[in-house]
């Protein structure tokens, strides 16, 4: 086991990771900004090192900067959390040739994965079902994209190979727009990503987002813990999640979760990822795979009863998995509810100082989060300040607890989305489950205020 580990990263992940060293007996250090500097892991840390100024670019996404905090603290390793650097392959690379350890994937399971191209075509051959679509890129000729899009079906969707997070993609309903869609999304995916290699694929009209959460060690031993369902988004940003996905066959779970192992033991795949897929009419097709931790993790952990962040640092280490399939059970039901900075119907952020938290309790209540009364939250990052998540033993008594801990749960100073979860937790659609991932969008369409 490492004796200390370097944690690239801020907010409430950066906590967990903190946490997560201190239960296995690890230093941990903490890099923040100068916008970070009263954090409470910070505060806390036994070693910290700011990197820089408040803007990313300047600090969390600084590499020479992370990788000197290494080295002047005499770190081990290096936890990326999620966001920032923790998917990008020249930033691992880097890593492991100034002589730490990467705690996730190696940088060419990432540059296989990170690509959307490569990531479908190395699911195709290991059997995992993926949407119908192009092979590969669009090419260049216009009657070969006008042919492409008429074999897979209108309407089509145009994604950027090097995309994420919502961003990078075009619905096109007609051939007449599928030529311009295609350039339009080219020009953006090449000044966002800085690849501009796009595909298409089928646009499934109703699906709903369940993903697959993985583990693997380096011993090409690998495991699923089960599923979760992530349909609840507003932009392609989640907001809700939730484990185990409603209504779904188990048998079902179980062929795809197996094919995702199969597809990790073929790519030699180590650490923490999930298989993101869209489920519609009884098929699950794959869109995308996450080589990261992710900030959904604790419904899966609060349904399996695993340690994703501790298993994530001991197979780093060079550790078997503690754990086999047949012992990995799924029990209960466990929801998560991000709280964001911002206005629960005009979603604008809304940083500044908090004059007042309490967060909730009681059984089954868990709250993942860096604030504190006082705490100033800044204006340079992601609005999300924590995350609520609860477990019981049905989806009902999950259900109840979460309402009850919303509206336990008290911050004054600023604005926060609370209120749009204690509306949507008595909401009759989402409370029989099973909700596809543009209900939310049209729900808040006839709630605007």
């Amino acid at each position: 086991m490492f004796k200390k580990i370097l944690v690239a990263n801020r907010g409430e992940i950066a906590l967990r990771i903190q946490r997560a060293c201190r239960e296995l007996g690890v230093k941990a250090v903490m890099v923040y900004s100068e916008a970070d500097r009263d954090a409470k892991y910070v505060k806390l840390a036994e070693e910290a090192v700011c990197i820089g100024p408040a803007s990313s670019a300047l600090s969390y996404l600084n590499m020479p900067a992370i990788i000197s905090a290494a080295e002047v603290t005499d770190a081990e390793a290096i936890h990326p959390g999620y966001g920032f650097l923790s998917e990008n392959a020249d930033f691992a690379e880097r890593v492991e040739r100034s002589g730490f350890q990467f705690i996730g994937p190696t940088p060419e399971s990432i540059r296989i994965m990170g690509d959307k191209v490569s990531a479908k075509q190395a699911m195709i051959k290991a059997g995992v079902p993926c949407v119908p679509g192009s092979e590969g890129e669009l090419p260049d000729d216009p009657v070969q994209i006008k042919r492409i899009a008429k074999s897979v079906g209108y309407p089509v969707i145009i994604k950027a190979a090097g995309g994420g997070g919502g961003r990078g993609m075009r619905v096109v309903h007609t051939e007449a727009a599928v030529i311009n869609a295609v350039a339009m999304t080219k020009a953006e995916a090449g000044a966002a990503f800085g690849n501009p290699a796009v595909y298409m694929e089928k646009y499934l009209q109703n699906p709903r987002h369940i993903e697959i959460q993985i583990l693997a060690d380096k011993y090409k031993n690998a495991v699923y813990l089960g599923e979760r369902d992530c349909s609840m988004q507003r932009r392609h940003q989640k907001v809700i999640e939730e484990a185990p996905a409603l209504g779904i066959p188990r048998k079902l779970i179980e062929r795809v979760g197996d094919r995702c192992v199969a597809a990790c033991k073929k790519i030699g795949y180590r650490g923490a990822g999930t298989f993101e897929f869209l489920y519609e009419d009884g098929e699950f097709y794959f869109i995308e795979m996450n080589t990261r931790v992710q900030v959904e993790h604790p419904v899966t952990e609060m349904t399996t009863g695993i340690d994703i962040v501790k298993t994530q640092i001991m197979v780093a280490a060079g550790e078997k998995l503690p754990f086999t399939q047949r012992q990995i059970q799924i029990r209960g039901h466990a929801i998560e509810c991000r709280l964001n900075a911002e206005d629960s119907y005009k979603f604008t952020p809304s940083p500044g100082r908090i004059t007042m938290w309490h967060p909730p309790g009681g059984p089954g209540v868990r709250v993942d989060s860096h604030i504190y009364t006082n705490y100033f939250v800044p204006p340079n990052y992601d609005s999300m300040i924590g995350k609520i998540i609860v477990h019981g033993d049905t989806r009902e008594q999950a259900l109840a607890r979460m309402r009850t801990a919303l509206g336990e749960t008290v911050i004054e100073g600023i604005n926060t989305n609370i209120a749009l979860h204690r509306e949507l937790m008595v909401d009759a659609k989402f409370m029989e489950g099973g909700t596809n991932i543009h209900y939310l969008e049209g729900w808040l369409a006839n709630h605007t205020r």
